[in-house]
């Protein structure tokens, strides 16, 4: 019992060591109430500013990929008991990004700064709408689970984990990543976009395209033409606009004779 509670002792702290990073980088990002945002601090010269700020975004990105890998999860979990395999995941991207907010090096530069009141308000609800797609979309696909507490739980309850299960929340009918387009609107939507700014959000952005292929290529390998039909009828990031063209004129694709009735597996979506 003593063992159990311990598992669940860590991942509780894991969990609101995540709430407070998350927390950190909505004010990160926003330049707002933390004490070191992207712009703040010395202004370094620019080559040294992209080579260092380019290397935290890579270890944040090779850590938050690497480690959500089956064939990396099979090995791992000989070292890590499996019950807090997630939660130290978890534990490695927040420390991962403390390090990306300590050694951050801005730079000199703005490429826009929105003076007028409207527009400005524009991109702060763009930027909090993003962060709102975040949380919601980890609700939707098991909150609880994504970030490691319904592991620990279960393991403290003595009782046997289940997969959380296929489900088509509302977002995954129109884009297979909704999670990645909250990132993506909080990443840039903002009145000031300074070049260290810039070198954030092309950064992440890279990261989020290129991490989209290997976690397809997982889903394919679990779930096989389920998810290759789910993947041809649903876009990856950007809604398709309706087609005007009546129903009864088109040509049925395979797509739309397959209807399955679940989205991507929850389990392979990392810290987005």
């Amino acid at each position: 019992m003593l063992v159990r509670s311990l598992v669940l002792l860590y991942g509780a702290v894991c969990y609101l060591a995540f709430l407070g990073v998350f927390l950190y980088l909505i004010g990160f990002l926003g330049d707002f109430v933390v004490p070191k945002s992207i712009d703040s601090g010395y202004k370094v010269p620019f080559m040294t500013g992209l080579l260092i700020d380019t290397a935290l975004l890579i270890i944040f990105g090779l850590q938050h990929s690497i480690m959500a890998r089956p064939a990396f999860k099979k090995i791992w979990t000989k070292v890590v008991p499996w019950p807090i395999e997630r939660s130290t995941y978890v534990l490695m991207t927040n420390l991962a990004l403390a390090l990306l907010f300590w050694q951050w090096r801005p730079v000199q530069g703005v490429l826009w700064d929105l003076h007028y009141p409207a527009p400005q308000a524009v991109a702060y609800g763009l930027f909090a709408l993003g962060w709102a797609i975040v949380l919601y979309s980890t609700l939707l696909i098991n909150h609880f689970d994504l970030f490691g507490l319904r592991q620990v739980l279960l393991h403290f309850q003595d009782k046997k984990y289940t997969p959380v299960g296929f489900k088509m929340p509302w977002p995954y009918r129109f884009v297979r990543h909704p999670l990645y387009v909250g990132w993506l609107l909080a990443f840039w939507s903002t009145p000031t976009m300074t070049v260290s700014h810039l070198i954030f959000s092309l950064g992440t952005t890279a990261y989020i395209l290129i991490a989209i292929r290997f976690e397809e290529r997982d889903l394919i390998e679990s779930h096989g033409e389920e998810y290759k039909q789910y993947r041809n009828r649903v876009p990856m990031l950007i809604p398709r606009l309706p087609s005007k063209e009546p129903a009864a004129n088109r040509t049925p694709k395979n797509s739309d004779r397959v209807q399955p009735d679940r989205p991507p597996d929850p389990d392979s979506t990392n810290y987005r």
